[in-house]
């Protein structure tokens, strides 16, 4: 990082837990971290799902989706909200989300998660969060912090730039 004074800062709410909403957090932090920006990301609710050690319980789901398209036989089919009552959609649409993201070598969220760590995104769990969902520091990954909404105000107060994703 550049002189302290001169830093720009971001902070990113983070409150979604599945695989397609895993992505525009860790993507948008890395990247600014890479420009220099200095990245605070505030897990919380079902965000904390991206800090649990491990991460193949990520899935998508079709319901609420409606924009939702995915390659397949050579067209973008859409997946009609209706299909989502049908056993088994969510399971096939991650596997298949999963396939196309390894087919079009995109990196993985585990992949994307360290690079943060490695590139010294400061990482918060919230502390609430945790205690409702009955979860330790012991069942995320290592490396994060736990804080509140106090930690995150007054991390956001100083922030050049505010996310909620």
């Amino acid at each position: 990082m550049s002189d302290a004074s001169n830093t720009k800062k971001m902070t990113i709410i983070v409150t979604k837990g599945t695989l397609d909403w895993a992505y525009p957090p860790f993507i948008l932090a890395t990247t600014a971290a890479a420009m220099d920006v200095e990245v605070n990301m505030f897990f919380t609710f079902y965000g904390l799902q991206l800090l649990k050690k491990k991460l193949d319980h990520l899935k998508i789901t079709t319901l609420g989706n409606p924009g939702m398209e995915m390659p397949m036989m050579g067209m973008h089919m859409t997946m009609p909200n209706i299909v989502s009552m049908i056993p088994g959609v969510d399971a096939a649409a991650s596997a298949m989300m999963r396939s196309l993201i390894k087919k079009k070598g995109v990196a993985s969220v585990a992949d994307l998660r360290d690079a943060a760590v490695e590139m010294e995104v400061k990482i918060i769990a919230c502390q609430m969060t945790l205690d409702l969902f009955e979860w330790s520091k012991d069942d995320m990954i290592d490396g994060i912090d736990i804080g509140g909404a106090a930690t995150y105000i007054e991390m956001a107060k100083e922030s050049d730039i505010n996310l909620y994703i």
